[in-house]
């Protein structure tokens, strides 16, 4: 299935944009008001006509097919948007997303109200404030989601106008001249006060007046009744920005080896903007985690934006050129090359300052600092056109802008992929040689519990690497729509984890990944020995009872694959019977009734061990049905197993050896505790007959013969 998978995947995944999936979800007239069909997608272009007989009322497209869209799980955010000829926004609708920040007690209708509210905006108004003409609506708990969503309605829109000519926009014209770049060969040293004389520094300051005036001015009654504390000339913030990958303003901000070492970071085409701020508000926030995005600041320039992931993200230590204030914050942030930034144009690094009015409720603003390179650090680029007339601005349009999204994403996540590389070999290798390894009963236990930590604490709550059902589920939709491989490479440590999984069952059927690599297994298991040690009870299935129970799994999963056919979503809705998004994605943050599930499931393995891997996860039961296949058997048995030793049968964690003897590689986790019994010469009885039988050997070679005896005695005889 996989060679044939990768057979035909090429030829299918050149499909050009996404927008004719997601059409026939939305109504034309919930998107175009008036409009009773879509008419036939643009051969060049990814938008459709919105119509009413034989008359055009507006244009829809989706933001992904036009900008990127990446939102806080790394996965797109689709969103359907309708613009009339006028270049208004007629109407928007989110489709479809993967922000699990959504789900921790903030409604699905809520993201979707915000976006409705967009019907009305004026991309012409946008085009000329640079896509800042409106006021951006927050959800608290949600910022980045809605951040995205708004960047790439706007975004998309201008775009869309100006390729269509809406409104009077039209595609902007190149500057004239040749095209500039950032001149290598200046690299002398200035302080401060020349750094900010000559605009290479540019600085953002509000203090408390300015910041409380501007909540007021906005006209919320809560925030207005939180003013900001203190006098009004103290610093509200104090934030200075500036490209470090300019060798003059690198050198003299960050000092001759902080700036070589920014230039042995930075890949081709990639820039790197250098952050200071000082005062109460903080540029970058405490809410942004590992794989996670800061929130509080964005780059834009014309139709593009750039928000940065911790990844692209570094502190700098302190601030080189002589006569600088003292900052509380010095950052360095990756523009990635694919991003289209150009650091000869014009842009603002834009800020979010947010307001507390609630216990969870908060009410934002944005400020710009406005940023342009001073053309003494640009020169002429020897190998550009003499004319940018060509600009092909649906570059990053369809296929090739989805590619080099997941392509960008890989390169941020590189140490991450070396990480589960190494482990996924180790683990490799201990499977090839379980019988080496299992041979130390102490080694293989403490093995297995430093693997599981890893499991839960790394792969599972740091980089949300959970395996799911639904990705099951996807997979064989997308092979029954237009399938293309774009959507699985967007988490490259679930890709390889899945191609890793598909390896596996080959060889060692499902405990591969259901034994090791599962966190929310990880979980159950850890917690279990933590019982264990506090004595909390164990009990056994017995095994008429287990035996009927099992399946329950196979029949959890056959519901879910036959409700995917009919539709996909409501698939996804009821796959909710995995406690996996709850415990390990979201960490427990989230509504009650979800808590109280995964939490009654861990308490409940206390007592059983492994119960929800035993009988109710329909991921092991999709795994286990082509584990069937596998060409293998790795587990060692003796005839005596189950007649008359039954001590295998009695120490399996999840009850898969069989009364009879024999491992039933279904429910079998791989976790070599049986490989350990098979050698021990103290626990399993063939083990120790041989030892035993082996000792009388080597006592009966070791003794004297009779012979050798008497001339012993007869050399010890006195002499007569």
């Amino acid at each position: 299935m996989l060679v044939l998978l990768l057979a035909v995947a090429p030829a299918r995944a050149q499909t050009p944009a996404q927008l004719a999936q997601f059409l026939d979800r939305v109504p034309a007239g919930d998107i175009v008001p008036g409009a009773t069909a879509y008419g036939p997608i643009r051969g060049d272009l990814p938008v459709a006509p919105a119509v009413k007989g034989n008359e055009t009322l507006g244009w829809v497209f989706l933001t992904s097919d036009f900008v990127s869209t990446t939102g806080y799980s790394g996965k797109p955010i689709h969103t359907l948007v309708g613009v009339d000829g006028a270049a208004v926004v007629t109407g928007v609708r989110l489709v479809k997303h993967s922000e699990p920040i959504v789900l921790i007690g903030i409604p699905d209708s809520a993201i979707q109200a915000v976006t409705e509210k967009y019907a009305g905006l004026d991309l012409k108004a946008e085009a000329a404030r640079g896509g800042s003409a409106h006021d951006l609506d927050i959800i608290s708990g949600a910022t980045v989601t809605i951040m995205v969503i708004d960047d790439s309605i706007v975004r998309a829109g201008l775009k869309v106008a100006r390729l269509l000519g809406l409104g009077g926009l039209s595609p902007e014209a190149a500057a004239s001249g040749p095209r500039k770049i950032i001149d290598q060969e200046q690299r002398e040293t200035r302080d401060w006060t020349e750094l900010t004389g000559d605009g290479s520094v540019r600085r953002l300051s509000l203090d408390i007046g300015q910041i409380n005036a501007a909540f007021a001015a906005q006209g919320d009654a809560k925030a207005i009744a939180r003013p900001e504390p203190g006098p009004e000339t103290d610093t509200y913030i104090d934030m200075y920005a500036a490209l470090a990958d300019v060798p003059t303003i690198g050198l003299s901000l960050l000092g001759e080896a902080d700036y070589a070492n920014l230039r042995a970071r930075l890949k081709d085409g990639e820039h790197a903007l250098v952050v200071m701020g000082r005062g109460r508000y903080s540029f970058k926030g405490s809410g942004y985690v590992r794989g996670g995005i800061f929130d509080r600041i964005q780059l834009i320039q014309d139709d593009i934006s750039v928000r940065f992931r911790d990844r692209q993200h570094a502190r700098v230590g302190t601030i080189a050129a002589q006569g600088a204030p003292a900052f509380t914050e010095m950052d360095i942030f990756i523009i990635p090359a694919d991003a289209g930034f150009d650091p000869a144009k014009d842009f603002r690094l834009q800020l979010l300052a947010q307001r507390a009015i609630g216990a969870i409720d908060k009410v934002f603003l944005t400020f710009d600092l406005g940023y342009r390179l001073p053309n003494s650090y640009l020169a002429v680029d020897p190998d550009a056109p003499g004319s940018q007339a060509e600009t092909a601005v649906m570059a990053a349009v369809g296929a090739d802008r989805q590619q080099t999204l997941w392509k960008r994403i890989w390169q941020d996540r590189t140490t991450d992929i070396a990480v589960l590389g190494v482990a996924l070999a180790v683990l490799t290798g201990v499977f090839f040689f379980q019988m080496q390894v299992t041979r130390s009963e102490r080694f293989t236990f403490w093995f297995r519990i430093a693997f599981l930590t890893f499991t839960l604490v790394w792969l599972g709550w740091t980089e949300n690497a959970q395996l799911s059902v639904v990705n099951v589920l996807a997979f064989f939709s997308a092979l029954t729509t237009e399938f293309s491989w774009d959507a699985f490479l967007m988490d490259p440590l679930v890709f390889l984890l899945w191609f890793s999984v598909a390896a596996a069952l080959i060889f060692w059927g499902r405990g591969a990944y259901c034994g090791w690599l599962c966190p929310f297994g990880a979980l159950q298991e850890l917690t279990n020995r933590i019982a264990k040690v506090c004595r909390i009870p164990q009990f056994e299935v017995p095994w008429g009872l287990h035996e009927r129970l099992w399946p329950i799994k196979y029949m959890i999963f056959l519901g879910l694959f036959g409700l995917s056919m009919y539709s996909l979503e409501a698939a996804e809705h009821y796959a909710e019977v995995e406690p996996f998004k709850t415990a390990i994605i979201l960490k427990f943050q989230r509504a009650w009734p979800f808590v109280a599930f995964a939490v009654g499931l861990l308490l409940v393995g206390l007592f059983i061990e492994r119960f929800y891997c035993r009988y109710l996860c329909p991921l092991g039961a999709a795994l286990a049905i082509p584990a069937r296949l596998r060409m293998f058997d790795w587990l060692k048995r003796y005839r005596e197993c189950g007649n008359p030793c039954q001590r295998c049968a009695k120490e399996c964690m999840v009850q898969a050896i069989h009364p009879e003897g024999n491992i039933n590689p279904n429910e079998c986790l791989n976790c070599l505790h049986c490989q350990v019994l098979y050698q021990h010469d103290q626990k399993c009885p063939v083990c120790i007959k041989k030892l035993a039988k082996r000792q009388r050997f080597e006592a009966r070679a070791g003794s004297p013969k009779p012979e050798a005896d008497w001339a012993n005695a007869a050399e010890r005889a006195p002499a007569k």
